[in-house]
């Protein structure tokens, strides 16, 4: 559910709402998630000094319920 949330908030936000997909890991610490946008709205999303981004962090931690949950931007640049 968390996921799907993070996904709809995402892609009201950028410019390219088909190139969002947003990846749930389960780890040690709690869930992961990986938010992928295009590059270009790779700004959009992190926000001036990360303030989108941070907003996004607030609202899914709330939505979790008090659970772990992370929130990551992957930069789509850099390949591991």
């Amino acid at each position: 559910m968390l996921a799907e949330a993070l996904e709809h908030l995402v892609r009201g936000i950028v410019d390219s709402p088909d190139d969002v997909t947003v990846a749930a890991r389960n780890n040690r610490r709690g869930e992961t998630l990986e938010v992928r946008v295009h590059p270009d709205d790779l700004g959009r999303v992190i926000g001036r000094q990360g303030r989108t981004a941070r907003a996004l962090r607030t609202v899914v931690g709330a939505l979790s319920g008090g659970d772990q949950v992370r929130v990551d931007v992957v930069d789509t640049d850099r390949r591991r």
